[in-house]
């Protein structure tokens, strides 16, 4: 997957959101760590739903907020949901 430069940068200003040390410095290391996890970028909400159910999330009866304050979920602030498992 590739991920542009607004959701490298926002991973890079918010990775203490998951993680309790930085695991990126700059740009490149951010977007060689997010492709070692393997993150996805997911387009919208639903988009964010179908693709937790389908990695086997019990989101059941879990709110759109409860989702997207998870946190391995960071939402972009263009509207879409990066996910990087830990």
């Amino acid at each position: 997957m590739e991920y542009d430069k607004t959701c490298l940068q926002y991973f890079l200003e918010h990775q203490t959101q998951l993680y309790d040390e930085p695991v990126a410095e700059n740009l490149e290391e951010a977007d060689e760590f997010l492709q070692d996890c393997m993150a996805v970028v997911c387009k919208n909400l639903r988009e964010l739903r179908d693709y937790l159910d389908e990695a086997g999330a019990d989101i059941s009866g879990m709110r759109n907020e409860e989702l997207t304050e998870a946190e391995e979920v960071f939402s972009l602030p263009d509207g879409r949901f990066l996910v990087v498992e830990a």
